[in-house]
């Protein structure tokens, strides 16, 4: 059944505002579209190619869908779509945190405030009478995907699979009553002040943890190996589905997961940038770095063809930030100096390739083992994420 909300009619006589789940595939496609409504004239958002997003969202292809609930909403003034956002429970981590908690996602309006109020208070509803006992987002269906609301740095350009908002979202969300859950930093860190990649340029403090790292952790650093792809994926995730369990919101990830997140990078993964560590034959650490592919996407308008391949594969060769991704290691060899090794080797190797500036994130604030370390390096926070919650009562 449709979900209405009626309005007051303003002075300019604007169309009631409807919301509407998405039940069809021409439905979804307007859904997957609104965004370039809303940053039509906003030189920093980085659009994303309609290819991927039309898999993204396609139960049949992601397998988030495999331990989840999702409903997509689309609110419209007449027949002109105004805002989205995604609903859903993931059960896979209500049951990893012994939680009733709902999600949203994929939260895109245009300035229009009562749209945003009735957007949220749609989801609010859909997960309450789905039993959760609270609402948090954004989250675009899991944290390593698009993560939290922006909160500052607007005129930065979002690197790649990072989140991006103007910046009255926040405002709409918090009149809705969300409070802070928690918040994620981006690192920024330029070759200037890592010395240019030369290793009598870093601090003293910063050398003793390589040199511990090196010698006494018992820890043997390696390039991942394309030509064993498959193997290497279960490596990575043997160690993700360790070092990652204390994190806030983690949720352990299917074989299925990561190979889905694999197929979609792959084609840009740069083995020099993707460090696994391993002790007695066996991988304890893992540090995932990718290219920037933000940079050459902004031009592209979320199109591949006619012309989208070829200005990406001349364009990739102009990044000069790369984003380190995902970097873990597992309990027993935490506190090694294993972090900055992973850090020094994949900026230094970055740097030989012409790279000038890293990002480093997302990385919680409750992480304050790697929080540290990225500091010791001289990296600083300039961008600021935040998951909002929202405490639910009963149904409605």
């Amino acid at each position: 059944m449709d979900i209405e909300v009626e309005t007051v009619v303003p002075p300019d006589n604007q169309p009631t505002l409807r919301i509407t789940p998405v039940r069809t595939p021409a439905e979804r496609e307007r859904f997957i579209r609104f965004p370039w409504q809303v940053y039509a004239d906003n030189r920093c958002w980085v659009s994303p190619l309609l290819i991927e997003r039309r898999v993204f969202f396609d139960p049949a292809h992601n397998p988030f869908f495999q331990h989840a609930e999702v409903q997509l909403f689309l609110a419209c003034r007449g027949n002109r779509e105004v805002g989205t956002i995604a609903a859903f429970i993931n059960h896979a981590h209500n049951a990893c945190h012994n939680e009733r908690v709902g999600f949203f996602g994929s939260f895109e309006v245009l300035p229009d405030s009562a749209a945003a109020a009735a957007l949220l208070a749609t989801a609010e509803g859909w997960v309450r009478n789905r039993g959760m006992h609270a609402l948090r987002g954004p989250i675009n269906f899991a944290s390593d995907n698009e993560c939290g609301l922006l909160l500052d740095a607007y005129d930065q350009p979002p690197v790649i699979m990072t989140a991006y908002n103007p910046p009255y979202y926040r405002n709409y969300v918090e009149l809705a009553g969300f409070t802070k859950a928690i918040d994620w930093y981006a690192y920024s860190l330029d070759r200037e002040t890592l010395g240019g990649g030369d290793p009598r340029e870093l601090r003293p403090r910063v050398l003793r943890m390589l040199d511990t790292a090196r010698k006494r952790s018992g820890v043997q650093f390696r390039n991942v190996q394309l030509r064993a792809f498959a193997a290497e994926l279960q490596r990575v995730r043997h160690v993700y589905n360790q070092a990652w369990e204390q994190n806030w919101g983690f949720v352990p990830m299917s074989a299925a997961e990561i190979d889905y997140l694999a197929a979609g990078l792959k084609p840009f993964i740069d083995p020099d940038l993707i460090i696994i560590a391993e002790a007695a034959g066996q991988p304890v650490g893992v540090s995932i770095t990718l290219p920037d592919l933000n940079q050459p996407l902004r031009h592209m308008q979320g199109r591949l063809f006619p012309t989208g391949w070829w200005y990406l594969l001349r364009r990739r060769h102009w990044m000069d930030t790369v984003r380190f991704f995902a970097m873990g290691v597992v309990p027993e060899y935490r506190r090694r100096g294993v972090e900055a090794v992973f850090y020094y080797e994949t900026f230094r190797n970055a740097v030989k390739k012409g790279y000038r500036r890293a990002e480093l994130s997302l990385i919680v604030e409750t992480n304050t083992q790697i929080r540290r370390s990225v500091a010791a390096f001289g990296a600083q926070i300039y961008k600021t994420y935040r998951v909002y919650e929202k405490r639910l009562t009963g149904p409605e």
